[in-house]
């Protein structure tokens, strides 16, 4: 009896490091917005030059570990995917987004070190950015911000922008899709929103 536990428990450790390694090997899938696409509306500029702050966010969104939520179990809890990432944190990868965005419709982008050159500043800060599961096999790409505009120190005009894009698939591939889809959805409401404001009298 003896020697048979102890075959059962060589034969359980085996297996628990085998599960091991297999686990250390699964390869680890990155994902950004993906390239550029025509834009959907007319060019934007008439805006001028906005200087383009960094987007700020949550301190959950200071990772490159993907975010989902089931909604139809704990929508007050957010998980990471195991095997799949972002190339960069999430409010980096909006940033760089947007300023694309931007620049693609024809607006002067630059940067806070661009100071002197204009008195527009744009900044974002994130309110959610996740893959929301209403079902096992269905989700959407959250996507909230808050943008505010400022010239000459003065707020000129604030105001939340929401997106939220059905996912492909139910995995982190779709919900990547779907955030980059949803990123460039709320990208052409700001430019709208931006076109619409007062000229600067700069």
């Amino acid at each position: 009896m003896t020697s048979a536990i102890r075959t059962c428990l060589a034969l359980s450790a085996a297996a628990i490091l085998l599960g091991a390694c297999a686990s250390k090997g699964v390869p680890t899938s990155q994902f950004d917005f993906g390239p550029l696409t025509a834009p959907a509306g007319a060019p934007a500029s008439t805006i001028g030059a906005v200087i383009v702050a960094d987007i700020t966010g949550p301190a959950a969104l200071d990772t490159e570990r993907m975010q989902y939520r089931l909604l139809y179990a704990d929508a007050r809890q957010s998980k990471p995917y195991a095997y799949n990432q972002w190339t960069s944190t999430p409010t980096q990868l909006l940033t760089q987004r947007m300023k694309a965005r931007l620049a693609q419709a024809g607006v002067k982008v630059l940067s806070t070190t661009d100071a002197a050159a204009s008195t527009t500043v744009l900044r974002m800060e994130v309110q959610d950015f996740a893959q929301n599961f209403d079902t096992t096999t269905a989700s959407n790409g959250v996507l909230s911000l808050r943008a505010s505009v400022f010239r000459s120190h003065k707020l000129v005009d604030q105001k939340t922008f929401s997106r939220s894009v059905p996912a492909p698939s139910a995995d982190a591939a779709g919900g990547a899709r779907a955030l980059a889809d949803a990123s460039d959805a709320v990208a052409a409401d700001v430019l709208s929103w931006l076109a619409a404001l007062p000229p600067s009298r700069e």
